[in-house]
Protein backbone atom coordinates (compact mmCIF):
# COMPACT_ATOMS: atom_id res chain seq x y z
CA UNK A 1 0.00 0.00 0.00
CA UNK A 2 1.30 3.68 -1.27
CA UNK A 3 0.34 5.13 2.25
CA UNK A 4 0.05 9.21 2.14
CA UNK A 5 3.19 11.45 2.77
CA UNK A 6 2.22 13.07 5.62
CA UNK A 7 5.48 14.44 6.47
CA UNK A 8 4.54 17.56 3.21
CA UNK A 9 1.63 18.39 5.29
CA UNK A 10 2.86 18.15 9.05
CA UNK A 11 1.73 20.71 11.25
CA UNK A 12 2.92 21.23 14.94
CA UNK A 13 0.06 20.90 16.78
CA UNK A 14 -1.17 21.67 20.83
CA UNK A 15 -1.56 19.32 23.78
CA UNK A 16 -4.55 17.72 24.98
CA UNK A 17 -5.14 20.68 27.89
CA UNK A 18 -8.77 21.93 28.27
CA UNK A 19 -10.88 19.42 29.03
CA UNK A 20 -11.10 15.05 29.69
CA UNK A 21 -13.41 13.48 27.27
CA UNK A 22 -16.59 13.26 29.64
CA UNK A 23 -19.84 15.39 29.76
CA UNK A 24 -18.83 17.11 33.14
CA UNK A 25 -15.51 18.33 31.97
CA UNK A 26 -16.80 19.31 28.24
CA UNK A 27 -20.21 21.13 29.54
CA UNK A 28 -18.14 23.93 31.14
CA UNK A 29 -16.50 24.78 27.76
CA UNK A 30 -20.06 25.29 26.14
CA UNK A 31 -21.84 28.68 25.53
CA UNK A 32 -25.12 29.13 26.81
CA UNK A 33 -27.93 27.04 26.09
CA UNK A 34 -25.36 24.28 24.35
CA UNK A 35 -25.23 20.94 25.76
CA UNK A 36 -23.91 17.59 26.11
CA UNK A 37 -25.67 14.56 25.03
CA UNK A 38 -22.66 12.29 25.01
CA UNK A 39 -18.97 12.16 25.22
CA UNK A 40 -16.76 8.92 25.66
CA UNK A 41 -13.60 8.21 24.74
CA UNK A 42 -12.61 5.31 22.55
CA UNK A 43 -9.55 3.44 22.34
CA UNK A 44 -7.34 2.67 19.21
CA UNK A 45 -9.79 0.11 16.69
CA UNK A 46 -12.97 0.63 18.66
CA UNK A 47 -16.32 0.74 17.19
CA UNK A 48 -18.46 3.84 17.57
CA UNK A 49 -21.86 2.31 17.84
CA UNK A 50 -24.19 4.82 16.66
CA UNK A 51 -27.31 5.54 18.76
CA UNK A 52 -30.58 3.68 17.68
CA UNK A 53 -32.71 7.10 17.98
CA UNK A 54 -30.04 7.98 14.47
CA UNK A 55 -32.13 6.71 12.28
CA UNK A 56 -30.68 8.43 9.41
CA UNK A 57 -27.34 7.43 9.30
CA UNK A 58 -27.34 4.10 11.03
CA UNK A 59 -24.31 2.51 10.11
CA UNK A 60 -22.04 2.43 12.83
CA UNK A 61 -18.16 3.08 11.93
CA UNK A 62 -15.70 0.31 12.92
CA UNK A 63 -11.44 0.26 13.29
CA UNK A 64 -11.71 4.26 14.53
CA UNK A 65 -8.16 5.17 15.72
CA UNK A 66 -8.31 6.11 19.28
CA UNK A 67 -10.28 9.35 19.73
CA UNK A 68 -12.97 11.09 21.76
CA UNK A 69 -16.24 11.16 20.54
CA UNK A 70 -18.76 13.82 21.49
CA UNK A 71 -22.50 14.96 20.62
CA UNK A 72 -23.38 18.36 21.16
CA UNK A 73 -27.02 20.00 21.19
CA UNK A 74 -27.43 23.94 19.96
CA UNK A 75 -30.31 25.93 19.85
CA UNK A 76 -31.11 27.58 16.74
CA UNK A 77 -34.36 29.54 17.18
CA UNK A 78 -36.39 29.96 20.81
CA UNK A 79 -38.12 26.59 19.17
CA UNK A 80 -35.86 24.68 17.13
CA UNK A 81 -32.41 23.37 17.72
CA UNK A 82 -29.60 20.79 16.07
CA UNK A 83 -27.03 18.24 16.90
CA UNK A 84 -23.96 17.18 15.90
CA UNK A 85 -21.11 14.61 16.13
CA UNK A 86 -17.79 15.30 16.49
CA UNK A 87 -14.40 13.11 16.39
CA UNK A 88 -11.63 14.08 18.17
CA UNK A 89 -8.29 12.00 17.43
CA UNK A 90 -5.34 11.66 19.93
CA UNK A 91 -3.71 11.43 16.66
CA UNK A 92 -4.60 14.91 15.35
CA UNK A 93 -3.24 15.78 11.95
CA UNK A 94 -4.24 19.42 13.03
CA UNK A 95 -7.27 20.08 10.50
CA UNK A 96 -11.09 19.90 10.64
CA UNK A 97 -13.19 18.13 8.43
CA UNK A 98 -17.37 18.38 8.23
CA UNK A 99 -19.09 16.00 5.98
CA UNK A 100 -22.50 16.44 5.19
CA UNK A 101 -25.83 14.40 4.94
CA UNK A 102 -28.31 12.79 2.15
CA UNK A 103 -31.95 13.33 1.32
CA UNK A 104 -33.93 14.33 4.10
CA UNK A 105 -32.14 12.83 6.11
CA UNK A 106 -31.86 13.45 9.82
CA UNK A 107 -29.30 11.96 11.43
CA UNK A 108 -25.57 12.50 12.26
CA UNK A 109 -23.24 10.78 9.50
CA UNK A 110 -20.78 8.88 11.78
CA UNK A 111 -20.03 6.49 8.86
CA UNK A 112 -18.63 9.06 6.82
CA UNK A 113 -16.99 10.57 9.97
CA UNK A 114 -15.45 7.45 10.50
CA UNK A 115 -13.97 7.19 7.21
CA UNK A 116 -12.39 11.55 7.65
CA UNK A 117 -11.02 10.66 11.38
CA UNK A 118 -8.70 7.81 10.08
CA UNK A 119 -6.99 11.00 8.02
CA UNK A 120 -6.01 12.27 11.40
CA UNK A 121 -8.95 15.18 10.91
CA UNK A 122 -10.84 16.05 13.63
CA UNK A 123 -14.20 15.10 12.15
CA UNK A 124 -17.90 16.87 12.32
CA UNK A 125 -20.91 15.69 11.13
CA UNK A 126 -24.95 17.53 11.97
CA UNK A 127 -27.77 15.88 12.26
CA UNK A 128 -29.90 19.13 10.03
CA UNK A 129 -31.55 19.52 13.20
CA UNK A 130 -34.09 16.32 12.86
CA UNK A 131 -34.49 12.91 13.13
CA UNK A 132 -35.65 10.95 10.03
CA UNK A 133 -34.79 8.67 6.67
CA UNK A 134 -33.72 9.96 3.58
CA UNK A 135 -37.04 10.08 1.98
CA UNK A 136 -38.82 11.66 4.77
CA UNK A 137 -39.63 15.45 4.96
CA UNK A 138 -42.54 15.10 6.87
CA UNK A 139 -41.08 16.99 9.56
CA UNK A 140 -40.94 19.95 7.70
CA UNK A 141 -45.15 20.20 7.87
CA UNK A 142 -45.91 23.47 9.53
CA UNK A 143 -42.11 24.12 10.78
CA UNK A 144 -40.45 26.49 8.20
CA UNK A 145 -37.71 26.87 11.18
CA UNK A 146 -36.43 23.24 11.43
CA UNK A 147 -36.04 23.25 7.13
CA UNK A 148 -33.59 26.47 7.19
CA UNK A 149 -31.64 24.43 10.31
CA UNK A 150 -31.33 21.37 6.78
CA UNK A 151 -30.63 23.63 4.29
CA UNK A 152 -28.19 25.42 5.90
CA UNK A 153 -28.19 26.95 9.42
CA UNK A 154 -27.51 23.43 11.48
CA UNK A 155 -23.80 23.03 9.14
CA UNK A 156 -22.80 26.24 9.68
CA UNK A 157 -24.01 26.48 13.64
CA UNK A 158 -22.21 23.30 13.99
CA UNK A 159 -19.31 24.21 12.04
CA UNK A 160 -18.32 27.13 14.08
CA UNK A 161 -19.36 25.15 17.96
CA UNK A 162 -16.93 22.29 16.91
CA UNK A 163 -14.07 24.51 15.69
CA UNK A 164 -14.51 26.33 18.97
CA UNK A 165 -14.32 22.97 21.04
CA UNK A 166 -11.50 21.40 18.76
CA UNK A 167 -9.10 24.61 19.53
CA UNK A 168 -10.16 24.33 23.35
CA UNK A 169 -9.70 20.17 23.03
CA UNK A 170 -6.37 20.77 21.71
CA UNK A 171 -4.83 24.12 22.72
CA UNK A 172 -4.78 25.06 18.87
CA UNK A 173 -6.76 26.00 16.52
CA UNK A 174 -6.80 23.92 13.13
CA UNK A 175 -4.76 24.96 10.50
CA UNK A 176 -7.30 24.25 7.36
CA UNK A 177 -10.90 23.39 7.56
CA UNK A 178 -11.92 21.33 4.97
CA UNK A 179 -15.83 19.75 3.83
CA UNK A 180 -16.86 16.58 1.80
CA UNK A 181 -20.47 15.95 1.01
CA UNK A 182 -22.51 13.98 -2.14
CA UNK A 183 -26.18 14.93 -2.94
CA UNK A 184 -27.68 17.51 -0.06
CA UNK A 185 -24.37 16.99 1.17
CA UNK A 186 -23.08 18.48 -2.52
CA UNK A 187 -25.71 21.19 -1.69
CA UNK A 188 -24.63 21.56 1.57
CA UNK A 189 -20.77 22.72 0.56
CA UNK A 190 -21.87 24.68 -2.17
CA UNK A 191 -24.16 26.91 -0.21
CA UNK A 192 -21.55 27.38 2.52
CA UNK A 193 -19.50 28.99 -0.29
CA UNK A 194 -22.11 31.19 -1.25
CA UNK A 195 -23.12 32.62 2.50
CA UNK A 196 -20.62 31.56 4.70
CA UNK A 197 -17.27 31.55 2.60
CA UNK A 198 -14.70 31.62 5.89
CA UNK A 199 -16.16 28.41 7.53
CA UNK A 200 -13.72 26.24 4.99
CA UNK A 201 -10.97 26.32 3.01
CA UNK A 202 -11.59 23.29 0.72
CA UNK A 203 -14.94 22.08 -0.14
CA UNK A 204 -15.44 18.85 -2.17
CA UNK A 205 -18.89 18.61 -3.47
CA UNK A 206 -20.15 15.47 -5.03
CA UNK A 207 -23.40 15.38 -7.53
CA UNK A 208 -25.06 18.46 -5.84
CA UNK A 209 -28.82 18.68 -4.67
CA UNK A 210 -28.35 22.31 -5.31
CA UNK A 211 -31.31 23.36 -6.95
CA UNK A 212 -33.91 22.38 -4.24
CA UNK A 213 -36.99 24.36 -5.54
CA UNK A 214 -36.60 22.19 -9.28
CA UNK A 215 -34.69 19.53 -8.01
CA UNK A 216 -37.31 18.20 -5.65
CA UNK A 217 -40.38 18.44 -8.06
CA UNK A 218 -38.22 16.91 -11.16
CA UNK A 219 -37.48 13.62 -8.76
CA UNK A 220 -41.89 13.47 -8.89
CA UNK A 221 -41.78 14.42 -12.58
CA UNK A 222 -39.60 11.51 -13.87
CA UNK A 223 -41.87 8.96 -11.68
CA UNK A 224 -44.87 10.61 -13.14
CA UNK A 225 -43.17 9.89 -17.10
CA UNK A 226 -43.90 6.58 -16.25
CA UNK A 227 -47.34 6.40 -14.54
CA UNK A 228 -49.39 4.62 -14.09
CA UNK A 229 -48.18 1.02 -14.10
CA UNK A 230 -51.11 0.17 -16.15
CA UNK A 231 -51.10 2.43 -18.75
CA UNK A 232 -49.70 1.78 -22.27
CA UNK A 233 -46.56 3.83 -21.92
CA UNK A 234 -45.40 2.54 -18.73
CA UNK A 235 -41.82 0.51 -19.13
CA UNK A 236 -41.36 -2.07 -16.61
CA UNK A 237 -38.58 -2.22 -14.86
CA UNK A 238 -37.49 -5.40 -16.27
CA UNK A 239 -36.73 -3.75 -19.25
CA UNK A 240 -34.48 -0.84 -17.89
CA UNK A 241 -31.21 -3.44 -18.32
CA UNK A 242 -32.55 -3.97 -22.21
CA UNK A 243 -32.26 0.07 -22.75
CA UNK A 244 -29.01 0.58 -21.25
CA UNK A 245 -27.46 -2.43 -23.32
CA UNK A 246 -28.62 -0.78 -26.59
CA UNK A 247 -27.81 2.70 -25.15
CA UNK A 248 -24.44 0.99 -24.36
CA UNK A 249 -23.93 -0.38 -27.83
CA UNK A 250 -25.13 2.32 -29.53
CA UNK A 251 -22.73 5.03 -27.51
CA UNK A 252 -19.56 2.78 -26.38
CA UNK A 253 -16.67 4.05 -28.49
CA UNK A 254 -16.88 7.73 -28.62
CA UNK A 255 -14.03 7.57 -26.62
CA UNK A 256 -11.72 5.76 -29.03
CA UNK A 257 -11.77 2.40 -27.52
CA UNK A 258 -14.94 -0.11 -26.57
CA UNK A 259 -14.62 -0.66 -22.90
CA UNK A 260 -18.08 -0.86 -21.77
CA UNK A 261 -17.90 2.63 -20.71
CA UNK A 262 -20.07 5.86 -21.73
CA UNK A 263 -17.03 8.59 -21.48
CA UNK A 264 -19.62 11.44 -22.76
CA UNK A 265 -23.18 10.67 -23.59
CA UNK A 266 -23.67 14.05 -25.70
CA UNK A 267 -21.28 12.83 -27.92
CA UNK A 268 -23.66 10.21 -28.48
CA UNK A 269 -26.60 10.29 -31.35
CA UNK A 270 -28.69 7.37 -29.76
CA UNK A 271 -31.84 6.25 -31.98
CA UNK A 272 -34.57 4.89 -29.66
CA UNK A 273 -36.39 3.40 -32.30
CA UNK A 274 -33.77 0.92 -32.43
CA UNK A 275 -35.92 -0.91 -29.35
CA UNK A 276 -39.18 -0.53 -31.17
CA UNK A 277 -40.83 -3.79 -31.06
CA UNK A 278 -41.40 -5.56 -35.13
CA UNK A 279 -44.75 -6.07 -35.51
CA UNK A 280 -46.87 -7.30 -32.63
CA UNK A 281 -44.29 -8.98 -31.01
CA UNK A 282 -43.61 -8.41 -27.65
CA UNK A 283 -40.83 -9.13 -24.99
CA UNK A 284 -37.51 -7.30 -25.14
CA UNK A 285 -38.62 -4.49 -27.12
CA UNK A 286 -40.34 -1.24 -26.80
CA UNK A 287 -43.78 -0.26 -28.03
CA UNK A 288 -44.43 2.80 -29.22
CA UNK A 289 -46.16 4.92 -26.08
CA UNK A 290 -43.37 3.03 -24.13
CA UNK A 291 -40.63 4.74 -26.81
CA UNK A 292 -42.65 8.58 -25.82
CA UNK A 293 -42.03 7.65 -22.49
CA UNK A 294 -38.09 7.12 -23.31
CA UNK A 295 -38.20 10.64 -25.36
CA UNK A 296 -39.55 12.19 -21.86
CA UNK A 297 -36.43 10.58 -19.54
CA UNK A 298 -33.92 11.90 -22.11
CA UNK A 299 -35.63 15.09 -22.54
CA UNK A 300 -34.98 18.43 -20.53
CA UNK A 301 -38.02 19.53 -18.61
CA UNK A 302 -39.35 22.69 -19.99
CA UNK A 303 -42.61 24.12 -19.23
CA UNK A 304 -44.52 26.87 -21.43
CA UNK A 305 -42.32 29.44 -23.33
CA UNK A 306 -39.37 27.48 -23.20
CA UNK A 307 -38.93 28.45 -19.39
CA UNK A 308 -36.25 25.37 -18.52
CA UNK A 309 -37.12 23.74 -15.34
CA UNK A 310 -34.69 20.38 -15.03
CA UNK A 311 -32.06 18.40 -17.38
CA UNK A 312 -32.54 15.31 -18.39
CA UNK A 313 -31.40 11.98 -17.19
CA UNK A 314 -28.18 10.92 -19.11
CA UNK A 315 -27.73 8.22 -21.90
CA UNK A 316 -25.97 5.33 -19.58
CA UNK A 317 -27.98 6.12 -16.73
CA UNK A 318 -30.13 3.44 -17.08
CA UNK A 319 -28.66 0.69 -14.44
CA UNK A 320 -29.77 3.28 -11.77
CA UNK A 321 -33.36 4.28 -13.01
CA UNK A 322 -34.78 1.74 -10.54
CA UNK A 323 -34.30 5.05 -7.54
CA UNK A 324 -37.36 7.45 -9.48
CA UNK A 325 -38.78 4.88 -11.89
CA UNK A 326 -39.22 1.75 -10.03
CA UNK A 327 -42.15 2.09 -8.33
CA UNK A 328 -45.95 2.49 -8.34
CA UNK A 329 -45.48 6.03 -7.07
CA UNK A 330 -43.25 8.85 -7.80
CA UNK A 331 -40.72 9.47 -5.27
CA UNK A 332 -41.58 10.96 -1.60
CA UNK A 333 -38.05 13.60 -2.23
CA UNK A 334 -40.81 14.74 -4.89
CA UNK A 335 -44.33 14.10 -2.96
CA UNK A 336 -43.06 14.74 0.63
CA UNK A 337 -41.54 18.29 -0.45
CA UNK A 338 -44.68 19.32 -2.11
CA UNK A 339 -47.63 18.18 1.34
CA UNK A 340 -44.50 19.07 3.94
CA UNK A 341 -42.63 21.77 2.69
CA UNK A 342 -44.44 23.72 0.20
CA UNK A 343 -47.02 23.41 2.81
CA UNK A 344 -50.08 21.50 0.24
CA UNK A 345 -51.11 19.20 2.77
CA UNK A 346 -50.43 15.43 3.64
CA UNK A 347 -53.93 14.30 1.22
CA UNK A 348 -51.95 16.44 -1.82
CA UNK A 349 -51.75 13.46 -4.55
CA UNK A 350 -49.15 13.73 -7.53
CA UNK A 351 -52.14 12.96 -9.61
CA UNK A 352 -52.78 17.03 -8.59
CA UNK A 353 -49.40 18.05 -9.83
CA UNK A 354 -49.76 21.13 -12.02
CA UNK A 355 -47.33 24.13 -13.05
CA UNK A 356 -48.56 25.70 -10.44
CA UNK A 357 -46.95 23.96 -8.04
CA UNK A 358 -43.57 24.57 -9.68
CA UNK A 359 -44.37 27.99 -9.38
CA UNK A 360 -45.39 27.99 -5.87
CA UNK A 361 -41.43 26.63 -5.05
CA UNK A 362 -40.04 29.64 -7.07
CA UNK A 363 -41.94 31.91 -5.45
CA UNK A 364 -41.55 29.97 -1.27
CA UNK A 365 -37.77 29.25 -1.89
CA UNK A 366 -38.38 27.51 1.21
CA UNK A 367 -35.74 27.83 3.37
CA UNK A 368 -33.35 29.60 0.96
CA UNK A 369 -31.45 26.34 0.64
CA UNK A 370 -31.02 26.32 -3.49
CA UNK A 371 -27.09 27.14 -4.08
CA UNK A 372 -26.76 30.05 -6.01
CA UNK A 373 -23.78 31.23 -8.44
CA UNK A 374 -22.21 34.39 -6.82
CA UNK A 375 -19.22 32.46 -5.08
CA UNK A 376 -16.60 35.75 -5.44
CA UNK A 377 -16.28 35.70 -1.69
CA UNK A 378 -15.35 32.39 -1.00
CA UNK A 379 -12.77 32.97 -4.18
CA UNK A 380 -11.66 36.06 -2.57
CA UNK A 381 -11.05 34.59 0.68
CA UNK A 382 -8.86 32.10 -1.62
CA UNK A 383 -11.24 29.04 -1.16
CA UNK A 384 -10.84 26.09 -3.21
CA UNK A 385 -13.77 23.49 -4.47
CA UNK A 386 -13.85 20.04 -6.14
CA UNK A 387 -17.08 19.56 -8.01
CA UNK A 388 -18.08 15.99 -9.20
CA UNK A 389 -20.73 14.43 -10.96
CA UNK A 390 -21.40 10.89 -12.02
CA UNK A 391 -22.79 10.34 -15.39
CA UNK A 392 -24.63 7.18 -14.65
CA UNK A 393 -26.56 9.37 -11.87
CA UNK A 394 -30.11 8.61 -11.56
CA UNK A 395 -31.29 10.46 -9.06
CA UNK A 396 -29.99 13.83 -10.15
CA UNK A 397 -29.44 14.47 -13.73
CA UNK A 398 -25.98 15.13 -14.35
CA UNK A 399 -26.69 18.06 -16.36
CA UNK A 400 -27.80 20.11 -13.40
CA UNK A 401 -24.02 20.18 -12.45
CA UNK A 402 -22.83 21.19 -15.87
CA UNK A 403 -25.74 24.18 -15.29
CA UNK A 404 -24.40 25.31 -12.37
CA UNK A 405 -21.33 25.25 -12.91
CA UNK A 406 -21.87 27.17 -16.27
CA UNK A 407 -24.17 29.91 -14.45
CA UNK A 408 -21.19 30.30 -11.68
CA UNK A 409 -19.26 31.11 -15.10
CA UNK A 410 -21.69 33.44 -15.94
CA UNK A 411 -21.80 35.17 -12.75
CA UNK A 412 -17.79 35.35 -12.20
CA UNK A 413 -16.41 35.36 -15.53
CA UNK A 414 -17.54 39.08 -16.55
CA UNK A 415 -15.66 40.21 -13.32
CA UNK A 416 -12.71 39.50 -13.93
CA UNK A 417 -12.89 35.99 -11.83
CA UNK A 418 -10.69 32.78 -13.27
CA UNK A 419 -12.74 30.05 -12.24
CA UNK A 420 -10.12 27.43 -12.46
CA UNK A 421 -8.32 29.05 -10.17
CA UNK A 422 -10.65 28.54 -7.75
CA UNK A 423 -13.37 25.76 -9.06
CA UNK A 424 -12.76 22.24 -10.65
CA UNK A 425 -15.87 20.54 -12.28
CA UNK A 426 -15.13 16.86 -12.80
CA UNK A 427 -17.39 14.71 -14.89
CA UNK A 428 -17.54 10.63 -13.84
CA UNK A 429 -17.98 8.36 -16.47
CA UNK A 430 -20.46 5.11 -14.93
CA UNK A 431 -20.56 6.52 -11.72
CA UNK A 432 -24.51 6.57 -10.23
CA UNK A 433 -25.29 8.36 -7.47
CA UNK A 434 -22.48 8.93 -5.52
CA UNK A 435 -20.93 5.54 -5.17
CA UNK A 436 -21.03 2.69 -7.07
CA UNK A 437 -21.12 1.45 -10.96
CA UNK A 438 -23.24 -0.84 -12.79
CA UNK A 439 -22.12 -4.52 -13.44
CA UNK A 440 -22.57 -3.39 -17.05
CA UNK A 441 -20.26 -1.06 -16.91
CA UNK A 442 -18.27 -2.05 -14.29
CA UNK A 443 -15.94 1.25 -14.16
CA UNK A 444 -13.51 3.06 -12.32
CA UNK A 445 -16.08 4.93 -10.07
CA UNK A 446 -13.85 5.15 -6.51
CA UNK A 447 -12.06 8.11 -5.47
CA UNK A 448 -12.74 8.43 -1.79
CA UNK A 449 -15.44 11.05 -2.52
CA UNK A 450 -18.30 11.22 0.03
CA UNK A 451 -20.03 8.02 0.94
CA UNK A 452 -17.95 6.35 -1.03
CA UNK A 453 -15.52 4.73 1.86
CA UNK A 454 -18.82 3.68 3.61
CA UNK A 455 -19.70 2.08 0.19
CA UNK A 456 -16.56 -0.63 0.40
CA UNK A 457 -16.68 -1.32 4.02
CA UNK A 458 -17.80 0.23 7.97
CA UNK A 459 -13.28 0.63 8.33
CA UNK A 460 -12.45 2.00 5.25
CA UNK A 461 -11.05 5.24 4.47
CA UNK A 462 -9.01 6.94 1.72
CA UNK A 463 -8.19 4.78 -1.55
CA UNK A 464 -6.92 1.27 -0.14
CA UNK A 465 -3.67 0.69 -1.88
CA UNK A 466 -3.06 4.30 -3.46
CA UNK A 467 -4.08 7.06 -0.65
CA UNK A 468 -2.20 9.66 -2.22
CA UNK A 469 -3.37 13.03 -3.91
CA UNK A 470 -3.32 11.18 -7.34
CA UNK A 471 -6.36 8.68 -6.50
CA UNK A 472 -7.62 10.49 -3.47
CA UNK A 473 -10.11 13.60 -4.25
CA UNK A 474 -9.75 15.16 -0.49
CA UNK A 475 -6.09 14.36 -0.67
CA UNK A 476 -5.89 16.31 -3.80
CA UNK A 477 -7.84 19.24 -1.90
CA UNK A 478 -5.15 19.41 0.66
CA UNK A 479 -2.53 19.58 -1.78
CA UNK A 480 -4.50 22.06 -3.81
CA UNK A 481 -5.10 24.42 -0.98
CA UNK A 482 -1.99 24.14 1.05
CA UNK A 483 0.50 23.50 -1.76
CA UNK A 484 -1.02 24.94 -4.43
CA UNK A 485 -1.05 21.91 -6.67
CA UNK A 486 -4.24 22.08 -8.53
CA UNK A 487 -5.16 18.96 -9.86
CA UNK A 488 -5.80 18.50 -13.79
CA UNK A 489 -7.20 14.75 -13.07
CA UNK A 490 -8.36 12.64 -10.52
CA UNK A 491 -7.52 8.84 -11.39
CA UNK A 492 -10.77 6.69 -10.44
CA UNK A 493 -10.48 3.10 -9.32
CA UNK A 494 -12.69 0.11 -9.48
CA UNK A 495 -11.56 -3.22 -8.00
CA UNK A 496 -12.69 -6.56 -9.29
CA UNK A 497 -14.31 -7.14 -5.65
CA UNK A 498 -14.70 -3.86 -4.25
CA UNK A 499 -16.06 -5.25 -0.92
CA UNK A 500 -12.47 -6.75 -0.75
CA UNK A 501 -10.47 -4.02 -2.61
CA UNK A 502 -8.25 -7.24 -3.84
CA UNK A 503 -7.26 -6.90 -7.08
CA UNK A 504 -7.51 -3.82 -8.96
CA UNK A 505 -9.97 -4.40 -12.12
CA UNK A 506 -9.07 -1.10 -14.41
CA UNK A 507 -8.44 2.40 -13.32
CA UNK A 508 -8.65 5.70 -15.23
CA UNK A 509 -8.39 9.49 -15.34
CA UNK A 510 -11.46 11.62 -14.35
CA UNK A 511 -10.64 14.59 -16.11
CA UNK A 512 -11.21 18.78 -15.43
CA UNK A 513 -13.87 20.12 -17.49
CA UNK A 514 -13.86 20.67 -20.21
CA UNK A 515 -11.51 17.51 -20.59
CA UNK A 516 -11.83 14.74 -21.37
CA UNK A 517 -9.88 11.36 -20.50
CA UNK A 518 -9.06 9.92 -24.64
CA UNK A 519 -7.61 7.03 -25.12
CA UNK A 520 -3.76 7.05 -26.67
CA UNK A 521 -4.76 4.23 -28.76
CA UNK A 522 -1.81 2.15 -27.23
CA UNK A 523 -1.85 -0.12 -24.25
CA UNK A 524 -3.86 -1.59 -22.31
CA UNK A 525 -6.90 0.43 -21.80
CA UNK A 526 -7.60 -0.54 -17.92
CA UNK A 527 -4.44 1.50 -16.85
CA UNK A 528 -4.37 5.06 -16.55
CA UNK A 529 -1.34 5.71 -18.07
CA UNK A 530 -2.40 4.43 -21.48
CA UNK A 531 -5.01 7.40 -21.13
CA UNK A 532 -4.66 11.31 -21.81
CA UNK A 533 -6.91 14.67 -20.99
CA UNK A 534 -8.03 16.53 -24.03
CA UNK A 535 -10.15 19.00 -25.29
CA UNK A 536 -12.95 17.79 -27.39
CA UNK A 537 -14.32 19.59 -30.12
CA UNK A 538 -18.36 20.66 -29.58
CA UNK A 539 -19.30 17.55 -28.07
CA UNK A 540 -18.99 15.64 -31.47
CA UNK A 541 -15.91 12.83 -30.15
CA UNK A 542 -13.19 14.56 -32.19
CA UNK A 543 -9.98 15.66 -30.74
CA UNK A 544 -8.77 18.98 -30.69
CA UNK A 545 -5.33 20.33 -30.10
CA UNK A 546 -3.84 21.95 -26.95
Amino acid sequence: MRAFNWSSFALGIGTINAFTCDPTSLQEYLGSGISVTSAKYLANNATFEVPSSDIGFPTSPTNLPALCALEVKVPSTSNSSYSFGLFLPDDWNGRFLAVGNSGFAGGINWLDMGAGVKYGFATISTDTGHSSTLLDASWAENDPEAFVDWSYRALHGSVLVAKDLTQKYYGKGPAFSYYTGCSTGGRQGLKEAEIFPDDFDGIVAGAPAWWTVHLQLWNMKVGMYNLPTDAPHHIPQELFPIIGAEVLRQCDGSDGVIDNIISDPRCCNFDPETLLCPGTTAGGCLTSPQLDTLYHLYGDWVEANQTFVFPHLELGSEGNWGMLLGSDEPTTLGTDYVKYVLGLGSNWTWQDFNPSVLALSEKLNPGNATAGFDLSAFSKKGGKILHYHGLSDGAIAAGSSLYYYNHVLRTLKPRGIDLDGFYRYFMVPGLEHCTGTSSTMNAPWYFAGANQAGALGTGVSSVPGFADAEHDVLLAMMAWVERGQAPEYIIGTKWNNDTLQDEVARQRPLCMYPKQAMYIGTGDVDDPQNWACEMLYGGNGLRKNN
